[in-house]
């Protein structure tokens, strides 16, 4: 988990402690070989429009990070995560990604943490990662994909889980996958173009018509990719307050827009004015969080995407690291 002086205070010749804060990468892939090897390269390049990410391994990543400005990267595993219809199987790649990613942040320990893979929805299995991920790995809370299966994260039949990772006041990184509903409704165009970002506006509306955000105020979630269409969508949601056949008022008591703004947000495949001025009108800049979606997408495209942004400077300081120092807890 991450210290501010830990973590960017280095050296220099002289004997004393240079500051050099950096940003924090809260939505940085990784590829374990293992995950690599029995997934295979063609599923899990499916989802995206580059396919594959060719050529990755940890020192690409320090390489892209030192390049880039970024002191730390808190990593997970991206689309198409661990769930294949084989209990087993998300057993086995849940331990081997935390294993590889805790071994990560024991070999660099000022440049990664990162957010523990659970299979869901293998609840008992999902129960007993969550643990060995806390107390052994020292996770930094717990990367979810939007659904499993057919299921988003409101069903109810996750709630075990959720209550747990509440008890424990967690982090929650949720990152978007189809489900059979979206998945090749557009033959030919790859489902991380349109039907990702609509699988985190279908969760989030899933979470709040499960009273998710008030039942469990002790887990800070962070949507990725701005929070998917929900921002643009945010008008709909307030209607279906007033109008649902959803008792959303009784899910919901404070209203829609007070849940929403409670969450924080990444800037992975946002970083540009279309989808910024959107998230900006419904949250500030202090909910927004630094992140590239690297190895998929370069770092250079979200810094500099911001940077057009209209943030100021101070703000910027905040999304690039500020936001991550708050919300993640130090590492003992």
């Amino acid at each position: 988990m991450l210290c501010g002086h830990r973590l960017f205070a280095q050296e220099n010749t002289g004997g004393g402690a240079t500051a050099s804060i950096g940003r924090i990468d809260t939505h940085h892939h990784i590829l374990p070989p293992e995950y690599v090897r029995l997934v295979g390269r063609q599923a899990i390049g499916r989802p995206s429009p580059i396919g594959f990410p060719e050529g990755w391994d940890v020192a690409a990543s320090l390489r892209v990070m030192d390049e880039n400005g970024i002191a730390v990267a808190v990593v997970s595993v991206s689309a198409p995560g661990i769930w294949f219809n084989d209990a087993g199987l998300a057993k086995r790649l849940a331990r081997s990604c935390n294993e590889f990613a805790a071994q990560m942040a024991v070999d660099h320990p000022q440049r990664f943490g990162f957010f523990a893979a659970l299979p869901l929805p293998d609840v008992k299995a999902s129960l007993s990662e969550l643990g060995h991920a806390v107390e052994t790995l020292k996770c930094d809370g717990v990367g979810l994909m939007t659904n499993y299966g057919d299921r988003y994260l409101g069903d109810a039949g996750f709630r075990p889980v959720f209550e747990e990772i509440n008890r424990r006041g967690l982090i929650v990184h949720v990152h978007p996958y189809t489900c059979s509903c979206d998945l090749d409704v557009l033959p030919g165009i790859p489902s991380a173009m349109i039907e990702f970002p609509h699988s985190t506006t279908r969760t989030i509306v899933s979470l709040l018509a499960s009273d998710a955000f008030n039942r469990w105020p002790n887990i800070r979630f962070i949507f990725s990719h701005a929070g998917g269409t929900m921002p643009y969508l945010v008008e709909r949601f307030k209607h279906a307050y007033r109008y649902s056949p959803v008792d959303l008022k009784a899910m919901v008591p404070k209203g829609v827009l007070f849940e929403l703004k409670k969450l924080y947000y990444d800037t992975a495949q946002a970083a540009h004015r279309h989808a910024m001025s959107s998230l900006r009108e419904l949250v500030p800049a202090t909910q927004i969080l630094f992140g590239t979606d690297y190895p998929y997408r370069t770092p250079e495209e979200t810094a500099q995407g911001l940077s057009g942004c209209g943030f100021s400077a101070a703000e910027l300081r905040s999304i690039d690291c500020d936001n991550a120092l708050k919300l993640l807890p130090a590492r003992n």
